[in-house]
């Protein structure tokens, strides 16, 4: 089995893409201002249950959420 490792975070990449703040997803998701601060700066990698919550109200798939290293 290949070993899989999370790559930078495009999570801004994905709010510019639907012209979304970080506040807006905040909003929506309940997750914190500064939390989500810190994914999209790599600072903190998400849990799956968030990972799951983003890419629900991102209409996206978790895999769309960081650039994986394989």
């Amino acid at each position: 089995m290949r070993n899989t490792v999370v790559g930078q975070c495009l999570l801004q990449n994905l709010l510019d893409q639907r012209k979304m703040t970080q506040a807006d997803l905040s909003r929506k998701t309940g997750i914190s201002p500064k939390q989500i601060s810190d994914y999209i700066n790599n600072r903190k990698t998400m849990s799956l249950k968030n990972a799951r919550i983003i890419s629900i109200a991102l209409a996206c798939i978790i895999d769309d959420l960081y650039k994986w290293k394989i």
